[in-house]
């Protein structure tokens, strides 16, 4: 499907001769990933110096050439965003993550959501520091399987798009079995965390009641607007009519039409020199009133446990507030180390990682959601080997 001379090198591309040969040879690599249709890949250092993006393959069955600046959905890389506005709301006093969730949201959206087998409603319990840690205990409600149904991203892949709101993931979450572990105690040294997308759902709706704001109007004005990004958006009806088509994204050699359920799950298109852009502010603290705050969401790491899903990330991945922390073990590399990444990754195979190491920032996509374990194998190879070349 993907024509072989589809390569789109960035034309403002300043990476050292040898390192870009080697870039472009990982990117093709990307592409070559099982059911793969396309890959795009950039890199940037925070000052700017360093750059190099490239993109192959096509972005849509049609044909179309996949281009660098080509839209591509990010998934739960979104995440970065929405603790990033839920610390933003912090720092300005609109709300506290030490508080209740239960002081943002009616009872009637909150409980039953951590009920124990014995029935006592553990819900008033969860703080937003406990949702954005994933310490909740709250069951991820794309996951819940009840018997005789499909799980509902199941559903979506073999069934076709729907759309949901966000009192019909309580309610699934309410009609699970039981919680996956009572709110953890935060200061605790081996506190429980198990990746949730329902925890950030509930953060979505925290910053809407708190903003009296959409999620969209809320970007806006602290991403979009501030940091000039044109082609960022979350999934609507009226937002696919006004910008560029994203990429298609594909399940195994299906090619996904699933508007109603990309709008409903709130994560944002992007592109791969927007996504650098909020990344790099983000690092730098720029975003915020105290740059100090953006510490915030690196700190407290804690490493999520042993985990057999399809979409949700497990050890040895640590977690902050809405921010991954990954370093290849020694034993998965013959001992060889490999550079920290601090960021995100998403269901759709897309990643933004910022690397202390060598000050750059890594993103890109191959928009197929069999390969979520692509960002894991080729990030820390593209750091290290950059590393091993700046020091050579």
């Amino acid at each position: 499907m993907r024509p072989a001379d589809q390569n789109e090198p960035h034309k403002g591309n300043t990476a050292p001769e040898a390192i870009a040969e080697k870039l472009q040879e990982i990117l093709n690599g990307m592409a070559r990933v099982r059911y793969a249709n396309h890959a795009v890949l950039a890199i940037e250092s925070m000052d700017g110096s360093f750059h190099w993006s490239g993109a192959t393959g096509i972005a849509h069955p049609d044909g179309t050439a996949m281009r660098t600046s080509t839209p591509f959905w990010i998934a739960s890389v979104t995440k970065l965003y929405i603790a990033t506005a839920v610390l933003k709301l912090h720092e300005q006093g609109h709300l506290s993550i030490y508080e209740k969730m239960t002081s943002y949201l009616p009872r009637s959206l909150t409980e039953g959501l951590n009920r124990t087998k014995d029935g006592v409603d553990l819900s008033g319990e969860i703080t937003l520091l406990h949702l954005l840690h994933h310490s909740s205990g709250i069951p991820d409600y794309l996951e819940i399987h009840q018997k005789g149904k499909k799980r509902l991203w199941d559903s979506i892949l073999e069934d076709g798009d729907r759309s949901w709101s966000i009192e019909d993931s309580m309610q699934l979450v309410r009609n699970a079995d039981r919680p996956l572990f009572r709110p953890q105690a935060m200061g605790a040294k081996n506190r429980k965390s198990r990746y949730s997308d329902t925890n950030f759902q509930l953060l979505i709706a925290i910053i809407e009641n708190v903003t009296g704001k959409s999620l969209q109007e809320v970007f806006e004005g602290m991403f979009y607007r501030p940091l000039n990004l044109e082609k960022t958006y979350l999934p609507s009806t009226s937002a696919f009519k006004n910008f560029t088509a994203s990429a298609t994204v594909w399940y195994k050699d299906q090619a996904l039409n699933i508007p109603y359920a990309m709008g409903s799950a709130r994560d944002l298109i992007s592109t791969a020199d927007e996504l650098i852009i909020f990344m790099r502010a983000l690092i730098r603290g720029d975003i915020f009133d105290d740059p100090a705050t953006a510490g915030l969401m690196q700190s407290n790491w804690n490493r999520f446990g042993f985990l057999l899903s399809p979409v949700a990330p497990g050890w040895p991945i640590e977690y902050g507030l809405g921010m991954m922390r990954f370093q290849v073990p020694p034993v998965f590399s013959l001992f060889r180390s490999f550079p920290e990444l601090r960021g995100h990754t998403g269901v759709s195979s897309a990643w933004l990682f910022y690397c202390p190491e060598i000050d750059m920032i890594i993103t890109g996509t191959v928009s197929q959601l069999t390969a979520v374990a692509v960002p894991f194998k080729t990030v820390p190879k593209i750091a290290g080997f950059i590393s091993r070349e700046l020091k050579a």
